[in-house]
């Protein structure tokens, strides 16, 4: 629990209100979940803003959580939303996987059709690389949470050969609107259909890969390892996901967005 002194504009609207932690993200944040909204509290920084820019941006064009109050103070942003409609997707995956790839599918369809002739967010190839220089450069590249293989004898020496790898290997891009981190926690679905997207920091315009690839690697954990099923089910579920898509695999952007992913 949370036991800092609230902004006003943040306590008149949850009072005393009872509320329990979330333990599902894996983010710095402390998420109060109340039951018609949700606070979330973090440091300030870049994605931090950048998600309370992105939320104002989407607020009418997507199905976001509704700002109810923000602040900034003492380092910190405090960002109180409404609550999402739907099912968190790892937790649909359990009882269907069919059920939830339509509704992942579904979700990234959504993101790419919409108009990007206006919007102001980018998450192109040049921000994320020196956001990821950045991050090496302040030591808050967790090594521990990296996929098995990412730092290996077949793999990269260390953080800097990935991120020389990753500068010297940009694919061409394609660009679209996307989530910037669309793993399984952060869509809600309901009906075959996505119903919700949330933690939009890195949200914007990039490549439709950046949304692909997380959403394949999310699929992959959530089926082997928290389902404990074998790897030919995720198999079949990426397939199905590709056949819902339209597309065939990029092996290349597939494998270099994931390796992004791993400086942040």
């Amino acid at each position: 629990m949370y036991s800092s002194p609230l902004p006003k504009n943040i306590t008149e609207k949850i009072a005393d209100k009872p509320c329990v932690s979330d333990t599902v993200g894996e983010s710095d944040s402390t998420v109060l979940i109340f039951k018609d909204c949700v606070l979330k509290i973090e440091p300030t920084n870049e994605n931090a803003d950048r998600e309370y820019a992105a939320l104002q941006w989407l607020q009418t064009r997507l199905s976001v959580p509704k700002i109810l109050a923000f602040a900034q103070e003492n380092g910190r942003n405090l960002l109180l939303m409404s609550k999402l409609n739907g099912t968190m997707a790892c937790d649909a995956l359990a009882k269907n996987i069919p059920y939830t790839v339509q509704a992942l599918a579904d979700g990234l369809k959504t993101l790419w059709h919409m108009d990007i002739s206006d919007c102001p967010l980018y998450s192109t190839l040049d921000i994320r690389l020196r956001q990821a220089k950045q991050n090496i450069e302040n030591g808050s590249v967790d090594t521990e949470d990296f996929e098995p293989q990412t730092l290996s004898s077949n793999g990269f020496s260390d953080i800097h050969a990935l991120y020389a790898y990753l500068v010297q290997n940009q694919p061409a891009a394609d660009l679209v609107f996307t989530h910037g981190d669309y793993c399984l926690p952060n869509i809600f679905i309901e009906d075959g259909k996505a119903v919700g997207f949330l933690d939009l920091g890195k949200a914007g315009i990039a490549d439709r890969w950046q949304d692909i690839a997380l959403c394949v690697r999310s699929l992959e954990h959530n089926i082997c390892h928290f389902c404990g099923l074998p790897k030919s089910e995720f198999l079949r579920a990426k397939e199905l996901l590709y056949t819902k898509l339209g597309i065939t695999e990029d092996p290349e952007k597939l494998k270099y967005y994931i390796l992004l992913d791993e400086l942040f």
